[in-house]
């Protein structure tokens, strides 16, 4: 009879929570069922309930831009709450044949105040399972500014469960949103599109559409002998990089100075003609994919069809039917040429800013492994977040994959080619525990790219020996990826 009482009580308290929030039926379910009396305790079911009444009641939900977050279940212990998510996956990939996810972005709905734990509770089984050590979640209430969000410092990754794990102390009722990092929305993408169409100093265009209708634009500015590419975002996850685009184009057309630039852009806009590719993956964005477009198709392994044709290993690549992004963009690279380049991402798991070149291309020559060295040295310089000493480790000699973006341009136009690749954790060269590698750190990055590349230009296409005249600062180093 207790029970019934107890059970009656609580679901009079749902019913009035119910009528301000508007809960689900599956969402009733989640929150009644720490009711259930636990198997390991002794406690009564009137005291679980007085427990339960103490905690927050939570809410998980991902209906919107980028989110992906799947409510698994509430549990209760000693009045604390516990939230289990689980992260969505990717479309399945045919080439790499499997589900990548490792990419989160919830809100966590809370009505009441005090501590909840939060844990995704499938990340043993993420793409970069290793990568989630030393890794932290971050948290806004405001998630469209991306100078609210900050780094949950008590998450911790348990190998053995496989759960990803956090504390966050509600302060009062409202709302809380959590990711693997900032989101950079469709609409914030929008917004930066409007503003450089705005500008008189470029042109923006449309090389085609995605397969879920998005545009693909470009951004093509500067008059100069030289023609530089450079693109973002083929992993839609790795939000990074569209920050990075931001802080690149805002100091070329000078979005927030009126139009006004410094010495420096001036300089190299007379060096390059720029074409720079703000998402490369607006669908698998919008999806709150990791690393897949609207058919699971890795943009970044689809620069080349791989295996022989005819064969049952053939894959043709790119296509208008799997990958139109990179069909459009390299149709474009194909009529403009491409003297330098740059592949913009984010990594899982080096806690670094880095460069991955084309050593591993059959054009690897003295002459491209000096334009690499001098192009990181001069990064290095102007900003002290990049570094030259870790990096994957670089292929064998002859032994590249030609369907990966960089080595494609790499070979494709006989020119420096890499992918720059950011942090998803703390950039150790410069560490803030608190903030950690952030949106407003990948502006600036993007922002330092040009002082490096206006130091290359001359050697681009430069037929002599010129590297026996550098610097011995800027000199190639051959990076590893053991840091501890």
């Amino acid at each position: 009879m207790l029970h019934r009482v107890a059970l009656a009580s609580f679901l009079l308290f749902v019913r009035a929570s119910a009528a301000r929030y508007h809960p689900t039926a599956a969402f009733l379910l989640s929150v009644q069922r720490p009711l259930t009396q636990s198997r390991h305790s002794s406690t009564s079911t009137s005291s679980l309930k007085m427990k339960f009444n103490d905690a927050p009641i939570v809410s998980v939900s991902d209906a919107f831009d980028g989110g992906n977050g799947k409510f698994v279940e509430t549990t209760i212990s000693g009045g604390q709450a516990t939230v289990k998510v689980q992260i969505k996956p990717d479309i399945f990939t045919f080439l790499e044949k499997k589900h990548h996810f490792q990419h989160f972005y919830f809100r966590s709905a809370v009505k009441g105040a005090g501590t909840v734990k939060y844990a995704i509770t499938n990340a043993g089984n993420a793409s970069y399972a290793k990568a989630w050590k030393d890794s932290t979640t971050f948290a806004s209430a405001t998630p469209s500014d991306p100078n609210s969000w900050k780094r949950v410092l008590d998450t911790s990754y348990d190998s053995s469960t496989g759960h990803l794990t956090w504390s966050y102390d509600h302060k009062a009722s409202g709302s809380v949103y959590f990711a693997y990092f900032p989101p950079y929305s469709y609409e914030r993408h929008l917004e930066l599109i409007s503003r450089c169409e705005a500008s008189p100093a470029c042109e923006v265009e449309s090389l085609g559409k995605t397969l879920d209708g998005r545009e693909i634009e470009c951004v093509t500015l500067g008059s100069g002998d030289r023609t530089c590419w450079i693109i973002h975002r083929q992993h839609p996850g790795e939000n990074m990089a569209e920050f990075y685009a931001e802080g690149l184009l805002t100091r070329l057309l000078g979005l927030d100075t009126a139009g006004s630039v410094d010495g420096m852009v001036a300089k190299v806009l007379k060096m390059y003609t720029f074409h720079i590719v703000p998402s490369m993956n607006p669908d698998g964005a919008a999806r709150g994919h990791l690393r897949t477009n609207a058919c699971g198709a890795n943009l970044n392994r689809e620069w080349a069809s791989t295996g022989e044709e005819g064969s049952d290993d053939y894959y043709e690549a790119p296509t208008l039917e799997r990958s139109p992004e990179v069909y459009h963009v390299l149709r474009k690279m194909d009529e403009t040429e491409v003297d330098a380049f740059i592949d913009v991402h984010g990594d899982e798991a080096l806690p670094f800013n880095f460069l991955a070149g084309s050593e591993g291309c059959t054009n690897w020559t003295p002459k491209l492994k000096a334009l690499h060295g001098a192009f990181l040295a001069s990064y290095e310089r102007a900003n002290s977040d990049m570094q030259r000493k870790i990096s994957y480790e670089p292929d064998e000699p002859n032994h590249a994959l030609t369907n990966i973006c960089s080595n494609q341009i790499a070979l494709r136009f006989n020119c420096f080619s890499a992918t720059l690749e950011q942090p998803f954790k703390d950039c150790l060269t410069n560490p803030d525990p608190e903030r950690g590698w952030n949106p407003a750190r990948a502006a600036q990055l993007g922002k330092s790219v040009i002082d490096a590349l206006a130091y290359i230009h001359p050697y681009l296409r430069d037929e002599t020996e010129f590297w026996n005249s550098l610097s011995s600062e800027d000199a190639y180093i051959r990076p590893t990826d053991k840091y501890n």
